[in-house]
């Protein structure tokens, strides 16, 4: 983003802010200009805010046991806890894909059993190489949680049961091996620096366990919440029968997650068995118990389809430095599982809690309405001599296309003088003329198609409300141009996606510039953006010939309608809810810099589009009420009605009134056109000069009207304007 530097050049009206009337108002202005209230709803709506809890609890156990426990930082017991922290973290992100998934794994303690012996006996009885070993020790628990997955995800088995079940059965299995091979296990020796290492080498001091760990987590990170597969497990733990009408193979995926369970235990138990080469019947006793707690301590929900690797890991260092802290203390050995089940229970609480109240919590507070002051409203009276002056020039309109469209919110020509538009249905409509009267489907591009362009080659490049910026060539075949821009540097919400791609307009060069009405809300939400009036909006560049897309204006106020300037060094664009009308320079000696071209507008304006004169044309979607001016300056006033009112009844622009403008490039409004009764046009949001005629489209309405102009180019047309075709 450039530093925008804001100067004034209307000609019309030089007002701004009116200034405050006393203390109380000024503290108002103050408080919501300096005091960014919007960021803690930014904060809960992230994903990551549930890390925030597990985190806090890690720093108090962490600052609490280094209290108590005497030399608890001592390297050597820190260079211990981690190497154990890494050994169960393991354990703990298998356990997690598993959960996510929508299931459960309680046969890990018994698998990691198994694997922790039948690594001792390949070393100390076979003397098998260490990646052999590594390698059968994987595979075999990892066969363990295909037969698992296979129970549970295929033949759909109760996980709990099923995973119970393999946990005695193994348990049994491991107990009758040791019954056979403990003497010859225990009576041999491996000589191997890699399994020494492997036990109790270190990288740069950090043990070299631990270092594995943080990578697999890392991995496991990108794979959950950037892969396919990922996706695939999070839908499968949401919702099982949506996955499946999604075209998800639910089965598979669970039994995937199984033996990727299975595979963590594995690791973990290799690097067990190089660590203390244990071959009794304890290992892994009480694993699962103390995973499942590491998993809901962390925060990731026993429900399934939320969770995420981070959790696991703070969740797994929690319950081991609870462990590791209980045995220094001294305490007797059921002293720790009764800390982990109180902790447990505690978690269990908070999250069942947590899960019915955040989105409670979310919806009374990402909502938090500014302080905007406008100018005293233009006077719109009739006869009042006021270039706003009502009139009844769009009473008689030509109408095109009626009942055959649903919410042409755009319309424009190709060079051949075709007309197309889109509607609500997420298709691209076309009428041919001259008379434009029928209208058919040119193409579906899905979404909302809003703001157009015709570029060089006579394609339109159109923004898609939720999609981003989309070109359609004359074939009828659709492109997508860019869905995404760079993100902010100090963002807390991600507005790298384009939620609301507005409207458009070429550079003679290729360049498109386009509107972002808003980065905080859906299309489905401008009322809510409408009642903050906060500057949330951004102009984006897209540039076909670097392939980049990149924010070039921000902290706009649902910027809207855009047109190139006639002299192409510059783009006009309507600031919605501001009432104004600005211009950012992209070229010539003030390139880089915004200034207001209209301040005060007496009502919302929508797209801009050149007239053949060299003037502009301008639609209002709707016009301003005294009442929603009083309350832009009172935002506590519409935080409680944003809470405490139903939205089909919040106090929010009218949109109900038609009114198109002619402006110059000093920001004198030449002349105006209303339609007083709202019976052809109840809301306008574009119109677009051709041959003479202004055709003109409303997001609401189900037809294209056109009026004839007087005086205008009957020869004029937008693509012989911009890229001289006639």
């Amino acid at each position: 983003m450039v530093d925008t530097n804001i100067t004034s050049n209307s000609s019309l009206s030089r007002a701004r802010e009116a200034p405050s009337g006393n203390v109380s108002d000024a503290l108002v202005r103050f408080r919501h200009r300096w005091i960014p209230t919007h960021i803690v709803g930014e904060l809960l709506s992230k994903s990551w805010i549930d890390n925030i809890v597990p985190a806090v609890i890690l720093a108090l156990i962490v600052i609490i046991f280094g209290s108590i426990v005497p030399n608890f930082f001592l390297p050597a017991n820190v260079s211990d806890g981690t190497r154990q922290i890494g050994e169960f973290g393991f354990v703990v992100i298998g356990m997690m894909i598993v959960v996510v998934g929508g299931g459960i794994d309680l046969s890990v303690g018994s698998n990691f059993a198994l694997g922790n012996l039948l690594a001792l006996a390949l070393t100390n009885m076979y003397d098998m190489p260490v990646a052999v070993v590594f390698i059968a020790v994987v595979a075999t628990c990892s066969f363990i949680g295909l037969i698992n997955g296979v129970l549970v995800g295929v033949f759909k088995l109760r996980a709990f049961l099923t995973t119970l079940v393999m946990l005695i059965g193994l348990r049994a299995l491991v107990d009758s091996l040791l019954l056979v091979y403990a003497l010859d296990i225990s009576a041999g020796f491996y000589d191997n620096a890699i399994w020494d290492f492997a036990g109790a080498g270190d990288v740069f001091g950090i043990p070299i366990s631990f270092v594995l760990f943080v990578v697999a987590a890392i991995l496991m990170h990108i794979v959950i919440s950037r892969t396919r597969l990922g996706w695939h497990i999070m839908a499968v733990g949401g919702s099982r029968r949506s996955a499946h009408n999604a075209g998800i193979a639910v089965r598979w995926t669970v039994c995937l997650t199984y033996v990727l369970s299975g595979a963590f235990c594995g690791i973990s138990a290799f690097f067990y068995a190089a660590r203390l080469g244990n071959g009794g019947s304890y290992p892994g006793v009480g694993l699962e118990v103390f995973a499942l707690t590491a998993v809901i301590v962390g925060g990731i929900s026993l429900g399934g389809g939320r969770g995420s690797v981070a959790k696991a890991v703070i969740g797994a260092m929690i319950v081991q430095i609870i462990n590791l802290g209980v045995v220094q203390l001294g305490l007797q050995s059921g002293a720790g599982q009764l800390v982990l089940g109180l902790i447990l229970l505690a978690a269990i609480g908070f999250d069942v809690r947590w899960v019915k109240n955040r989105d409670k919590i979310l919806s009374r507070v990402y909502m938090s309405p500014t302080y905007f002051a406008l100018p005293a409203s233009p006077v719109t009276e009739a006869g009042s001599g006021s270039p706003f002056a009502a009139n009844d020039r769009l009473g008689k309109v030509e109408v095109h296309g009626l009942g055959q469209l649903d919410g042409p919110e755009d319309v424009i020509f190709d060079s051949a003088g075709n007309l197309y538009c889109g509607d609500r249905l997420g298709n691209i409509m076309r009428l041919e003329g001259p008379d434009y009267k029928d209208a058919s489907v040119f193409t579906h591009i899905g979404g909302h198609p809003l703001g157009m362009a015709i570029d060089r080659e006579d394609n339109i490049v159109v923004c898609v409300g939720g999609m981003g910026l989309y070109r359609v060539r004359q074939d009828a075949s659709v492109e997508k141009l860019t869905d995404e821009t760079n993100r902010s540097l100090f963002s807390i919400i991600d507005d790298s996606r384009l939620r609301l791609t507005d409207d458009c307009d070429i550079a003679p060069d290729g360049r498109v510039f386009f509107s972002e009405a808003t980065t905080r809300f859906d299309m489905a939400s401008w009322p809510s953006d409408a009642l903050e009036s906060r500057p949330s909006g951004r102009i984006v560049c897209y540039d076909p010939n670097k392939k980049t897309t990149r924010t070039v204006a921000r902290n706009l106020t649902f910027p809207n309608g855009i047109t190139l300037s006639h002299n192409a060094q510059s783009i006009l664009f309507a600031e919605s809810w501001a009432c104004r009308i600005s211009r950012y320079w992209f070229e010539g000696p003030k390139a880089g810099t915004i200034e207001h071209v209209i301040e005060n507008l007496p009502g919302y304006p929508d797209n801009i589009n050149r007239a053949s004169d060299g003037s502009y044309w301008l639609a209002l979607m709707g016009m301003r009420s005294p009442a929603l001016d009083l309350a832009l300056r009172m935002p506590g006033f519409r935080r409680r009605m944003s809470q405490e009112v139903s939205i089909d009844e919040w106090l929010y622009p009218n949109i109900n009134t038609g009114c198109i403008l002619r402006f110059n490039e000093k920001g004198d409004v030449l002349e105006s056109l209303w339609d007083k009764t709202g019976a052809n046009h109840p809301m306008i949001t574009s119109m677009r000069e051709h041959k003479g005629r202004l055709y003109i489209g409303g997001i609401f309405n189900n037809r294209i009207g056109s009026v004839a102009l007087d005086g205008a180019d009957k020869n004029w047309t937008g693509p012989s304007s911009y890229w001289g075709r006639t």
